[in-house]
């Protein structure tokens, strides 16, 4: 022992031995934060701190996309209207807008939904078992929740291991969600758009708890806007609240409905609502003239575009966002991709920005790839990846990547795609988009 110590109070040994401590302190301080009960508890910490450091260093909304290919689309449409024959008895002059795309007007008024039911001043359903998310984890906690009302004994981590393999994935989509439930459980799902408050209390009132993605701002006034899901068990007419099941803040928050209807704006006012197969006329009954999908997305778009007569600032480009979001699912690209110009113009003068949306919603790529706009969709790509600490964001990469392959950038798009499933393993749009060009996952 003495030998130890003499070779130890040589400058020489002592700096080889702290080396020596500092290396195996350094290797049972990473083998025990990876230890799966520290990891749980830490990692979103970590996560979150690196992703404070680099928004310090790089603020996500001091830039703004700026679409660049307006003009080459309506080349596109100009020369499609000019290459038709001439019709004797039209005297209409071409248009660059196409047909379906109708400009707001403050004459229109949105169809009314199914006649309302009577019900009652309040409602709460009991049964739901509450969990509070793990990391960014909101939507498969959310569905869990929805699930357990109906006597499904999973959770979260059940979901997540199918949906959001890797944690540190940005969000699950609705589809996502819809698509789980009809395929791993024994229940139904049926997801829409253009909800409103007295439909989400039809939908309550019959014993339907409902699930709805919309902003999130003043429970993290420090982060900025967010998307966030909630579950919906219950209101109350006289204090003017819904009670939502929310895995971030607590069960059974009271939120006053005004508040949701605001935040609901910026997700098109989707919902969607989980049952037992055997009660689907039911839901569709409550639903009305909205159980038809096609039906229903006409009735979004219209009342984004009353709301775009309506509104300003920040909730105008809610609503031109909105209104692009039901057109691209109609099929028109034209008309959405215009849309969506419109509310990135508004975009770029707004301050804060939501700078998150094309983590939740990817309306914008559909429409501009399907209008020969590649470059657009590579440049707000780019954008949102820029303004990510992490970007674990798999639909960029796939739309990036497709992007790229449709501009001959093959290689490129090979690594985008390689670059999806690093953040989704599994996921099965970017294997078929590797498989297509003739490379295995």
């Amino acid at each position: 022992m003495s030998k130890l110590w003499k070779k130890f109070k040589n400058s020489k040994y002592k700096i080889l031995w702290i080396l020596l401590i500092l290396i195996v302190g350094v290797a049972l301080l990473v083998g025990v934060y990876h230890l799966p009960p520290v990891h749980s508890r830490l990692a979103w910490r970590v996560s979150n701190l690196r992703a404070k450091i680099y928004y310090f260093f790089n603020p996500p909304d001091q830039e703004a996309f700026t679409p660049a290919q307006q003009a080459e689309m309506d080349d596109i449409v100009l020369q499609t209207m000019t290459a038709l024959p001439p019709v004797p008895t039209a005297t209409l002059q071409p248009s660059l807008t196409p047909t379906n795309y109708v400009p707001p007007t403050p004459t229109i008024t949105a169809t009314p939904t199914a006649t309302p039911t009577p019900i009652p001043d309040e409602v709460r359903l009991e049964g739901t078992i509450h969990e509070f998310e793990t990391f960014n984890n909101c939507g498969p906690a959310t569905l869990s929740m929805a699930l357990s009302y109906w006597g499904w004994e999973g959770d979260q981590s059940v979901i997540g291991s199918v949906l959001k393999p890797n944690w540190r994935d940005r969000n699950v989509m609705p589809y996502e969600l819809v698509d789980y439930v009809e395929d791993f459980t024994d229940f139904k799902a049926v997801l829409r758009y253009g909800g409103d408050v007295d439909l989400l209390k039809q939908l309550i009132a019959a014993g339907y708890p409902v699930v709805i993605e919309k902003g999130f701002e003043e429970e993290v006034p420090d982060r900025g806007w967010m998307g966030h899901y909630g579950l919906l068990t219950g209101y109350n007419d006289e204090k003017g609240w819904f009670l939502i099941q929310d895995s971030y803040v607590a069960a059974d928050y009271a939120v006053l409905y005004d508040r949701v209807a605001r935040h609901w704006r910026s997700f098109n006012y989707l919902y969607f609502v989980v049952y037992p197969a055997e009660q689907e006329s039911d839901v569709m009954a409550i639903l009305g003239s909205n159980a038809d999908e096609t039906a229903n997305l006409q009735y979004a778009a219209q009342k984004a575009l009353n709301e775009i007569y309506a509104l300003d600032g920040r909730e105008l480009f809610f609503a031109w966002y909105n209104y692009g979001t039901s057109l691209m699912y109609l099929g028109d690209y034209y008309g959405s991709a215009q849309a969506y110009d419109q509310a990135f113009a508004i975009y770029a003068n707004l301050s804060p920005r939501p700078w998150r949306m094309l983590w939740y919603q990817t309306g914008p790529y559909f429409s501009y790839y399907w209008t020969g706009r590649y470059q657009d969709v590579i440049s707000l790509a780019n954008k949102t990846f820029d303004d990510s600490s992490e970007p674990a964001i798999e639909e960029s990469w796939v739309w990036r990547g497709r992007a790229k392959a449709m501009l001959g950038d093959i290689d490129g798009a090979i690594e985008d795609f390689e670059t999806a499933l690093e953040w989704h393993p599994g996921w099965w749009v970017a294997r078929s988009e590797l498989e297509s060009l003739g490379v295995t996952p």
